[in-house]
């Protein structure tokens, strides 16, 4: 069965059209022209500012064309992750779909609902001629997943609406009225090349896989491996017993991903082959115990290879190991009133490690920029021997419990459900952050279907929650005035 014969129809039909354009953050010129195209299509008035964003502008439906105008806005970018052994190429080619049971899920890859499904939900509603609803600015937004640029280059003058619905949440029972800021922290550096004897040596390739990975923000509570840390507690005791140089480490992509998997090469005397493999193997039944609730499918293995001999001097590597093994990492602090929301995280990210050279990124997260700074204060302590900045901050939302489309949002989905949602700050960025200071006076919230996984090829979208989404959305438009 296609997704296209899923109910709303209109929703799923424009998640497969967008699904089926590569959309990476940074790399949205397609699918900004397809909006475009889209918009103009509608013969609704459309635009395009000069970093990709676009808006698609409808009036009214009959009878409420004089009404206050709302926001509808989305991303268009996606996170590219896939399964360490697939071929699919992010840029030339789209998601493949499938149905199974009630979720909608994407062989080998994310699936991009995040936030493809609320980008979809805007067209549908821009799209049809039988919606109640007022006034709406479709708002589009770029590289939201990278760096919240696309948000960060509206200005005050683009906007004439006084509410905006951000549909870019993963819990349907769940509405949002705030969230953390954060900032990248980056960590460069040189060392000094050791050139080894090659007839004395032999380099093993480290190859770790099966973590769960996920989302740096609303999955970080949940203390998942992360394949930094993992290959560095490996590296760390093959070190100390065998000797073992490090070559080279390569570990994840994108900050906002917690790193599910890797690899590192070694070199090892081989007159300690047969220690090193029996290291080895002790090394990786202690790890998957470890790790044995969280990332239960953990795999470590080792294959000789064929490499130059030039590695990390011994101090170092030193110093990188230990710095990967006392840097915070996960959650630092709990927001104190409100149960299990996370107030500040670290998620070391990427790790790459080769050729004279390391690179590190750290995603830093928190509700409150005291903390956020101590933070990354405290990276910068553990890598004092390397270049340490900051690179794109963006701040919070902080909460209206009190706003009169928070108000009327909890009405329509206690008529529709029988109960009211819950109302709460989640620990990731969203947009409405940046938004709230660009239109401090619009009023804002945040809800979507449930999307379990995001960030991970795991992501997958519920079908009857998408349905129950739709009905809130619709809603919630015929009663705004």
């Amino acid at each position: 069965m296609s997704i296209t014969n899923l109910e709303p129809k209109a929703i799923w039909q424009h998640f497969e059209a967008i699904n089926a354009i590569p959309r990476a953050s940074t790399k949205e010129e397609e699918i900004t022209q397809f909006m475009i195209a889209f918009g103009t299509s509608l013969n609704l008035e459309t635009s395009v500012d000069a970093i990709g964003n676009v808006i698609i502008r409808k009036p009214g439906s009959p009878g409420k064309e004089n009404h206050r105008t709302i926001v509808l806005q989305g991303h268009t970018d996606m996170v590219h992750q896939k399964e360490p052994n697939s071929s699919f190429n992010f840029d030339t080619q789209g998601i493949k779909m499938f149905i199974d049971g009630d979720w909608v899920k994407a062989k080998e890859t994310t699936l991009g609902a995040d936030n493809g499904i609320g980008v979809a939900a805007i067209m549908a509603v821009l799209s049809s001629k039988d919606l109640e609803h007022p006034p709406i600015e479709a708002l589009f937004t770029v590289d939201e997943e990278m760096g919240m640029t696309g948000a960060m280059a509206l200005t005050k003058e683009q906007l004439k609406g006084t509410m905006l619905l951000n549909l870019d949440s993963e819990e349907d029972d769940i509405i949002t009225i705030g969230c953390a800021g954060g900032v990248d922290v980056l960590i460069d550096g040189t060392y000094d090349l050791e050139l080894l004897d090659a007839k004395k040596y032999s380099l093993f390739e480290i190859k770790l896989s099966g973590l769960a990975g996920g989302h740096s923000g609303v999955e970080i509570h949940l203390n998942q491996a992360n394949a930094i840390i993992v290959l560095a507690e490996c590296l760390a005791q093959l070190a100390l017993k065998t000797g073992c140089s490090i070559h080279s480490l390569n570990v994840g992509t994108l900050t906002n991903v917690i790193p599910r998997n890797g690899w590192a090469i070694v070199a090892v005397e081989k007159d300690k082959q047969e220690v090193f493999s029996q290291t080895f193997i002790d090394i990786s039944t202690q790890l998957k115990e470890k790790y044995s609730a969280t990332d239960p499918s953990l795999k470590l293995e080792y294959v000789k290879t064929k490499n130059t001999t030039g590695v990390l001097d011994t101090k170092t590597q030193n110093k990188l190991l230990k710095a990967i093994l006392t840097i915070p990492n996960g959650v630092y602090s709990m927001t104190k009133g409100i149960a299990d929301l996370v107030q500040t995280s670290n998620n070391i990210a990427i790790f790459h490690i080769g050729e004279s050279k390391f690179h590190a990124a750290c995603h830093t997260r928190s509700s409150v920029d005291q903390e956020r700074n101590e933070l990354a204060n405290k990276i910068k302590e553990c890598f004092a021997f390397a270049e340490v900045k900051e690179v794109g901050p963006y701040p919070g939302w902080e909460p209206n419990p009190k706003s009169e489309l928070l108000g009327l949002t909890k009405k329509c989905y206690e008529e529709l459900n029988g109960a009211l949602p819950i109302v709460k700050s989640i620990h990731a960025g969203l947009e409405c952050g940046i938004l709230s200071g660009t239109f401090p006076t619009m009023q804002m919230v945040s809800f979507g279907p449930n999307i379990l996984g995001a960030h991970s090829p795991e992501e997958r979208l519920q079908i009857s929650s998408t349905q129950k989404f739709w009905k809130l959305l619709t809603t919630l438009l015929k009663q705004l005035e």
